[in-house]
């Protein structure tokens, strides 16, 4: 892995591999929680607008077919820290892929006819959410967990600053936040001469005022909370979790254990439990999501309401039961993760969009300490981490069938 820095301040992280695509991703370093409650929603707009028209592409259909005629994926994503543009092609087409992301992220026209039918769709996007419970039941979640921390504000944005933000509120700011300095541009493939076609696509392009997120310190949990929206569905949707650390505490490889160990598909402790044993859900599932600066891990499911409180005191005594994980349960969680990170990391997109993370939150390079990391949790670390962080003061939201 190589990694360089442009005079501007851009930060480029390239991987050499023998495949025959390559994949490009630009990660700005600006998500929904970078934003302020006038405007919560606006990076997830940005990133709508940027794919409506440039100053060498006049619509959203010339921009894709640019890059479809070829084959190859142009796609984009906002979340809490990042909002990301990648475009995965065969390697023959890469200084056109180049070009075609640098012009998305660096020239896009904004014009407000544009805006208006963006707001529209965005509006339309968040009912969607909000009428889809797998959804929803994160927002609600989220919402009950985090007091202080930005990320309890949905992505997507709220449906009253998406409706009042004006184009000076999106132009204001793209211009803080879309600057090479606040960016990491992540290659993976073969492609000779990188250094000198990034130079030329992206050194022209000016430094920006260094950006300042505030670190926001979120309160510990001290007892039980409980969150209920009644609607009338089928079934009722569970979310039960904790805060846990962010990516750089030693604990977080932990909690990913953790994880393997109880959420691991079907084989996992928490579906057998749940649903294989007991026949208490359909699906089941446990999450875990460690960030630069904030954490949480949640078991998640869809069931009659009925059978909550079973399934509560199930979920709660998986938690105490890991004080007994045994060396060879331990032994097959890390090489679930093993495994799982390998397949994942074959797909030159998947790991572009990893190194990219992994810069941000710390060194790229850190991930290739990740899976050393996760081979040195100990069976002590998983019962003193568990008995921590998964104990009585949890937090469980729930979407309740009427």
């Amino acid at each position: 892995m190589k990694e360089f820095k442009l005079k501007n301040g851009m930060t480029v992280i390239y991987e050499k591999r023998p495949s025959k695509s390559v994949a490009i991703e630009i990660m700005v370093k600006a998500g929904s929680n970078n934003e302020t409650k006038k405007i919560n929603g606006i990076s997830h707009f940005i990133e709508h607008m940027l794919f409506e028209g440039t100053k060498n592409y006049a619509s959203s259909r010339d921009l894709a077919n640019e890059v479809e005629k070829f084959g190859g994926e142009l796609n984009a994503y906002t979340s809490d820290e990042r909002t990301a543009y990648h475009i995965k092609i065969i390697k023959k087409h890469f200084d056109i892929a180049l070009k075609i992301l640098g012009d998305i992220v660096f020239n896009p026209l904004f014009r407000d006819a544009d805006i208006e039918k963006e707001r529209k769709i965005i509006l339309d996007e968040i009912k969607l959410v909000t009428d889809e419970p797998r959804f929803h039941q994160w927002i609600v979640f989220e919402k009950a967990l985090f007091v202080k921390h930005p990320t309890r504000n949905p992505t997507y944005g709220a449906r009253e600053a998406v409706a009042s933000m004006t184009k000076k509120d999106i132009l204001d700011y793209y211009h803080k936040y879309y600057i090479p300095n606040n960016m990491i541009v992540t290659v993976v493939g073969n492609v000779p001469g990188l250094r000198k076609k990034i130079e030329r696509n992206f050194s022209h392009i000016k430094k920006g005022k260094p950006v300042v997120r505030n670190r926001v310190i979120e309160p510990r949990q001290t007892k039980p909370k409980k969150v209920v929206e009644r609607k009338k569905l089928s079934n009722s949707y569970v979310v039960l979790g904790y805060k846990t650390p962010f990516r750089l505490d030693k604990d977080s490889y932990v909690m990913d254990v953790i994880k393997a160990v109880l959420g691991r598909g079907q084989s996992g402790r928490m579906f057998y439990e749940i649903r294989t044993k007991r026949g208490l859900a359909y699906e089941v599932g446990v999450h875990h999501e460690a960030a630069s600066d904030y954490g949480f891990f949640a078991v998640y499911l869809g069931t009659d309401k009925k059978n909550i409180t079973k399934i509560k005191r199930v979920i709660l005594d998986e938690f105490g039961k890991l004080q007994d994980l045994n060396k060879e349960e331990l032994l097959e969680a890390k090489e679930f993760i093993e495994g799982s990170h390998s397949l994942h990391t074959e797909d030159t997109y998947s790991y572009a969009d990893m190194i990219g993370f992994w810069g941000l939150v710390g060194k790229a390079s850190m991930i290739k300490e990740y899976i050393r990391k996760i081979k040195g949790v100990s069976l002590a670390d998983v019962r003193r981490v568990s008995k921590k962080y998964l104990g009585k003061n949890y937090t469980l939201a729930m979407i309740e069938q009427k």
